[in-house]
């Protein structure tokens, strides 16, 4: 990763220069030999600096973030459990209308709780 950064870099100044892709892909290689980007990569950078781009970071991907897992839906999901805890995963979903993924981490990272002979319980048991 690190790497590749310094690469993105060195791009970067070479196409300040006007250094075709090629002719940056020919001086990474005398820099890195064989640990040298793709020459598509090279050349998709080239080309993003030459059209303007500045920064060196990555861009934001595009996926849609992830709004299942707030305080609201862990308060519902323990009304649920509270009310009875012998459902499952699938039904507590359809239930509350969360996809099953998020219902089961939200059951075992945020309310710590895991499935015991068919009954959720707190994964540290204690004598009561």
């Amino acid at each position: 990763m690190q790497r590749s950064l310094e690469q993105c870099y060195a791009i970067k100044f070479c196409a300040k220069l006007g250094k075709s892709g090629s002719e940056t892909l020919q001086l990474l290689r005398t820099a890195y030999g064989d640990a040298v980007l793709s020459s598509s990569q090279v050349s998709r950078w080239n080309k993003a600096f030459k059209d303007g781009r500045e920064s060196n970071e990555d861009e934001q991907c595009a996926g849609r973030p992830s709004t299942s897992r707030n305080e609201n839906n862990v308060a519902r999901l323990k009304a649920v459990l509270a009310r009875d805890r012998h459902l499952n995963v699938w039904l507590i979903a359809e239930d509350v209308g969360l996809p099953k993924t998020d219902v089961h981490r939200i059951i075992t990272e945020d309310l710590h709780m895991r499935k015991i002979c068919a009954k959720l319980v707190p994964k540290n048991l204690s004598d009561v």
